[in-house]
Parts: structure tokens; C-alpha cells; sequence
């Protein structure tokens, strides 16, 4: 069978579109949430909060433009068909569609050069963090994301071993969480990782994040997890934007991997409620 080529050109109009799109419209899952926090909320001042979040969204995704300053670093999962070949260079074509979006689109370019020294900004918000995974078939599905970092500082990671068991998981993601605060601009979305090695978990609660909060881990016992880290979760208290209330968070999201027989890693990503990301199938 003959591969199926797609044009490097595809590749880039695509990731363009994603992270212009993303950016300036909110995904309705987080919409959704967002105003059933607002109904549900009985403190005034988080209720006044989530309507201006909302209100702020609408506003972006209507005028299309930003609905937060910190336009994140260019984030993609890529799950790329082994009946596919691209004419061209794909990394440079996903490259120089985030380099388009954040140019033709007028989102801020975040991203320097060197991490310690130079800290240089490249402005065109590129290089990208592209994840990869080769899987069957003829097409290329692309889920991006723009991470803000007022959340991805609050983020951490923690090499737990078999003996911690379930609760000592989950006193690491409510610790994580609480130390955080009002920092990472709540309510927040929750991604954890568990699982496989110190930078596969990691990966899995980025992952995680890009995940739609209406939907569940498809393991009962992961996804009841999911229901009550959050229900603890929003006992925190902190509230949307800190000012109190009983929305501190959206959603939490678990992705699991298998794991060495000594370990149990866990890593906690924490997402703003501009959960920026889209997804496209070419």
C-alpha cells in the first residue's frame, strides 16, 4: 500500500489555525463548567469572579483576539499514521505554523533562547514542544496547546515508591494543589500523570490537561479518583481568583501508564482556566 502523502503547506495552515483558534476560543467543556461553577457558587465575590471570566471569554472568542495575555508555550501531541509521509520537513512545518500564529495573530511570543543565560526571546514564540507517537493509519492528528506558566510553575513531580499506595498518590496531588493557592489563576484544570518513568509521567499530566473536563479516566477505579480529588479539591477554599468560594477547580484529569516494578511515579500539571487547546485531524 501506497503511503499517503500530505503537503508540508497542510501541516502548517493546520497548526496555524490551532493556535490562533485556541487562543481566542474557549473549548465548551470549560465554558460549560464555568457556568454551572457560576450557578452553583453561593459566595457573591466568586460568583462576580466567574462571571467576568466568562464575560472576558465570550469577548475574546467574539472580537478574536487573546482571552488571556500569557499566550503559552506552544505545546503538541502528535499521533502520526505509519500510512502517512509528508513532502517535506515536518517538524519544520509544525514549527513554522506556531512561528505564523504567533506572528499573523498577534499573540505574545514567551519563549527564550537559553534557560539560565542568555534568555534571549526568539520572537516568533517557537521552538515548540512536539510530542510524537506513530500510530496505524493514514492520517495526522494534531492536539496543541499554548501553556500558560503562572500555572506550569505550579506544577511538580514526585518519585513515589509501590509503599505509598492510593493515599499516599493523592495526598501528593492535594499537597501540589494547596501549596499552589491562588497562584496558578483558578479555577484550575488538574492533569496528573501516573505511571512509567520520571519524564513519561510528566508527559501524561500535560496530556492530561489537554483533555476535555466533561469526559472520564476509562478505568472506574481511576475515574472515581478523578470525582474525589476534585470534591477535595474544591474544599480548599481559595476559591476563583483566590478571593474565596468553593470553585478552586474545573476539572482533574488522570492518564496512567504502566510502570517498573520499584516505582510509582506521580506528576501533578496545573492549568489556568484558559485551558488552551484544539485538535485537528489531517
Amino acid at each position: 500500500m501506497e503511503p499517503r502523502i500530505i503537503k508540508s503547506e497542510e501541516i502548517t495552515a493546520a497548526v496555524k489555525k490551532l493556535f490562533t483558534d485556541c487562543n481566542y476560543f474557549i473549548g465548551a467543556d470549560i465554558m460549560d463548567a464555568l457556568k454551572k461553577a457560576r450557578d452553583n457558587e453561593e459566595n457573591e465575590t466568586a460568583k462576580s469572579v466567574l462571571s467576568q471570566i466568562i464575560e472576558n471569554d465570550e469577548i475574546a472568542a467574539a472580537e478574536e483576539i487573546p482571552m488571556c495575555q500569557d499566550t503559552g508555550m506552544a505545546v503538541l501531541f502528535v499521533e502520526y499514521g505509519d500510512k502517512v509521509s509528508v513532502d517535506g520537513d515536518f517538524e519544520e512545518a509544525v514549527q513554522e505554523g506556531v512561528r505564523r500564529a504567533y506572528i499573523d495573530g498577534y499573540l505574545r511570543k514567551s519563549v527564550v533562547n537559553d534557560p539560565v543565560f542568555d534568555r534571549i526571546n526568539t520572537k516568533d514564540n517557537t521552538p515548540a514542544i512536539i510530542h510524537t507517537k506513530i500510530v496505524p493509519g493514514d492520517k495526522i492528528k494534531i492536539t496543541a496547546g499554548g501553556k500558560g506558566f503562572g500555572s506550569e510553575n505550579m506544577s511538580a513531580i514526585k518519585m513515589l515508591t509501590p509503599s505509598y499506595g492510593i493515599e499516599g498518590v493523592k495526598k501528593f496531588i492535594l499537597d501540589t494543589v494547596k501549596a499552589a493557592g491562588p497562584n496558578p489563576c483558578p479555577p484550575i484544570v488538574v492533569g496528573v500523570g501516573i505511571g512509567g518513568t520520571f519524564e513519561r509521567a510528566a508527559q501524561l499530566a500535560k496530556k492530561a490537561t489537554f483533555r476535555s473536563i466533561d469526559t472520564d479516566n476509562p478505568d472506574k477505579r481511576y475515574a472515581d479518583l478523578e470525582r474525589d480529588l476534585l470534591e477535595e479539591i474544591n474544599k480548599m477554599g481559595f476559591g476563583p481568583a483566590g478571593l474565596g468560594g468553593k470553585t478552586c477547580a474545573l476539572g482533574v484529569n488522570i492518564e496512567t501508564s504502566p510502570t517498573h516494578i520499584a516505582g510509582m511515579p506521580v506528576a501533578v500539571n496545573i492549568c489556568c482556566h484558559a485551558a488552551r487547546h484544539k485538535s485537528a485531524v489531517i
